[in-house]
């Protein structure tokens, strides 16, 4: 296939990803541009900051208007990841790829492995301030180190640690996404990453496409399916990247 074939169809997915399980988006983008686009890790996440943070708003909207954002919650957990996605995404340019590569797969195993344990009842949009405020913190370093939106993470957070239902996480879950990953990009601004537009605009397209797809696709799925989903290819993910790293 042609980049630009490769780039569609990697896009499309990605963003499939982000409109129907309000995550996944920059842990399936990243490894599709490192191996069959050719970029390098830091190139890699770097662009992956940026298709996933357009892509995201495109996909926030859809939730938005269903009522699928718990805004209050989505605020305050963002908020909290603000500084440490800044202060990680500095510090990610002075670390080897092997590492970022490794941290990146185990990162990815541990959260699939979190959603397939039993979720526990949701509540109403119910605020946990010093809850909400540790998660995001904990995400914002998450998003900054490995240059993802997060969102592979803040759903389990958010319908775990939160006790948000699955169809509300995901659609908050977006709105973290888009404010991590715009602090994210700030902190790589300058750092003088060489990107190839010519796959990163194509890319973005197709993904910002899908994610309307992968919205009308959360909206006929069962919580726990869009879950289990989620878990099952963040952990095939994971097991590329950890070989990719260790071998």
């Amino acid at each position: 296939m042609t980049p630009l074939i490769l780039a569609l169809v990697a896009g499309a997915v990605v963003g499939l990803a982000l409109g129907g399980l309000g995550g996944g988006g920059s842990v399936l983008a990243v490894p599709a541009l490192i191996y069959p686009l050719g970029f390098t890790p830091a190139q890699a996440t770097t662009a992956g900051l940026i298709i996933v943070t357009l892509t995201t708003v495109t996909a926030l909207v859809g939730h938005a208007r269903d009522g699928n954002v718990a805004w209050r919650t989505g605020l305050l957990f963002a908020a909290a990841g603000i500084v440490p996605a800044t202060l990680a995404g500095a510090a990610a340019g002075r670390l080897p790829q092997s590492v970022l590569t490794l941290a990146f797969a185990v990162i990815a195993a541990a959260a699939a492995l979190r959603m397939l344990r039993p979720a526990p009842a949701g509540t109403a949009d119910r605020v946990r301030p010093g809850r909400a405020g540790a998660a995001g913190a904990v995400l914002g370093a998450v998003t900054g180190f490995l240059g993802v939106g997060g969102g592979f993470l803040a759903v389990p957070a958010l319908a775990g640690v939160l006790s948000l239902p699955m169809r509300r996480a995901v659609g908050t879950s977006l709105l973290v996404i888009a404010v991590n990953s715009l602090a994210a990009l700030a902190a790589r601004a300058g750092t003088g990453t060489h990107l190839d537009w010519a796959v990163i605009a194509p890319f973005t397209a197709a993904a910002v496409l899908g994610a309307w797809d992968g919205k009308r696709l959360s909206a006929r799925l069962a919580g726990g399916t869009l879950r289990r989903l989620f878990a099952y290819v963040l952990l095939v993910v994971a097991v590329l990247m950890l070989t990719d790293a260790l071998l």
